[in-house]
């Protein structure tokens, strides 16, 4: 069984009839932060001691009978019990695969990994279950982030001015733990009720990867081919996922797309620009006015073909996705030098 669309419900209360969860995907910080959350909806903490119990993926190997012993055994006090296993690989497909087939005792079990291919034999026996399902973790979209950090920040009793929202959408999207704990450090910073402006942002948040992603983003559609591979190995280095990466740089062409759109219909690329929600930081404003105005429709429409290709060849094959997607960033630097001529 895969779960997709309903994540945050089953993490909030898990369906009994699932015994086994696989919790994988290129976001680290989403992947323990669903371990956790599905550990507190059984076991009501993290680190309750008769309640929780955490085996590595290779004890596992050595010995997969524990498996079904820790799922088996029974709480000190009463209250059903969390087996987690961390680090999980395929080698333990066939073990899962068993266990779905007779699963013992009521615990349940949280089995987390890294990125999975579709041919994972770990991820294959999960999605094929009945009463064991995988839960993928893939980079937030931007509704997702909005929704974090509007969350986060109402319940520290903020607001937030659209143009800072529109910086933290765009720089909060590569690992859920990470963006939590910059929206951390702006909530401390702020101390207290009130708004959120674009300088709060930038004085919080603006260190970080965030001018790292944004001098990715526009070197590409300008065309920059040596900055562009010279960021994005520097943020693959520092474990920016490539897929959270891809995500960003389609958004901002799908923005670019609908500035254009908007021009079509007889707007000045200023008016267009300034249409745009939430809108474009102050900082980039002008650079990005410059780009709408180089990258025409149908460069766009390439563009945004070369993002899709990546993004399934990413997902769907063993390829390397850091190779696929660097590939795809080369071509997408040709198209915008192409837009500069």
């Amino acid at each position: 069984m895969k779960i997709t669309g309903r994540a945050d419900a089953f993490v909030a209360k898990p369906d009994p009839k699932i015994r086994a969860v696989l919790v994988y995907g290129p976001d680290s910080g989403l992947v323990r932060e669903r371990l956790n959350g599905l550990t507190k909806a059984v076991a009501g903490s993290i680190d309750d001691p008769f309640r929780v119990v955490e085996i590595p993926g290779d004890a596992l190997r050595d010995d997969p009978a524990r498996l079904h012993d820790e799922a088996a055994a029974m709480s000190f006090g009463g209250g059903r019990r969390v087996v987690r296993v961390r680090d999980a690989g395929d080698a333990l497909g066939e073990l899962f695969e068993s266990f779905d087939a007779d699963a013992v005792g009521d615990a349940l079990v949280v089995v987390t990994a890294g990125d999975l291919s579709p041919r994972s034999k770990l991820r294959a026996a999960f999605e094929g279950g009945e009463r064991i399902a995988a839960l993928p973790c893939y980079a937030d979209t931007a509704d997702a982030v909005e929704g974090v950090a509007r969350e986060m920040l109402r319940a520290a009793g903020l607001q937030i001015a659209p143009e800072a929202l529109s910086w933290l959408v765009d720089h909060l999207g590569g690992d859920r733990e990470l963006s939590r704990r910059e929206l951390e450090k702006l909530i401390i910073y702020k101390g207290g009720a009130g708004t959120v402006t674009e300088e709060d942002v930038l004085a919080c948040v603006g260190d970080t990867a965030g001018f790292s992603m944004d001098d990715l983003i526009y070197a590409l559609a300008d065309g920059d081919h040596v900055t562009m591979q010279r960021v994005y190995g520097r943020l693959v280095n520092e474990g920016t996922s490539p897929i959270s990466i891809l995500t960003m740089v389609s958004r901002h062409l799908s923005r670019l797309h609908e500035t254009r759109g908007r021009m079509a219909e007889g707007k000045s690329a200023d008016a267009a620009v300034s249409m745009l929600r939430p809108p474009i930081f102050f900082k980039f404003k002008n650079r990005f006015t410059n780009q709408a105005n180089r990258w025409s429709e149908n460069l766009l429409a390439r563009g945004l073909e070369i993002v899709t290709e990546a993004e399934m060849q990413a997902k769907t094959t063993d390829m390397p996705a850091e190779a696929l997607i660097e590939r795809a960033f080369i071509q997408l630097a040709q198209v915008g030098r192409g837009g500069r001529r």
